[in-house]
């Protein structure tokens, strides 16, 4: 079970990290992230929606991508914790931006389905640090 939790998570932050700069990419890739996931999710990505994000992300050409450095489980609760550790990059035409990210969640079991085949819901998730590590 533990390694489908972490595939599911990892599958998460891919969907919801993994931008270009393109409304349809953007739409595709959160609509496949919040599919994994319950309103906590809909509430970052409304929020950063709300901010302008997406936006800028567009109008300045940022790519972005995420590589999840490692996922801990806690099996022993239900529903089952998790701490995610990924690397975010966005990328500029000038620069690379590098970023540090920590979030966690629970997971609770779900029906499986074409649109969460592990059959995971991620809930209360939420960033616990997003901070720059490298500005060249």
């Amino acid at each position: 079970i533990g390694v489908e939790i972490r595939d599911h998570v990892k599958m998460f932050h891919h969907w919801f990290f993994t931008l270009d700069p393109d409304e349809k990419v953007i739409q595709r890739n959160m609509l496949l992230a919040l599919n994994l996931a319950d309103q906590s999710a809909k509430k970052s990505y409304d929020n950063l929606k709300e901010q302008g994000y997406f936006t800028n992300l567009i109008s300045a050409n940022i790519s972005q991508e995420i590589a999840v450095d490692s996922v801990e489980l806690n099996l022993d609760v239900y529903p089952y914790y998790f701490k995610c550790f990924a690397t975010q990059r966005l990328v500029r035409s000038t620069s690379t931006v590098v970023r540090r990210l920590v979030t966690q969640g629970y997971l609770r079991n779900v029906s499986r389905s074409d649109n969460n085949p592990h059959g995971f819901l991620i809930q209360r998730w939420q960033t616990l640090e997003n901070s720059d590590v490298v500005n060249p």
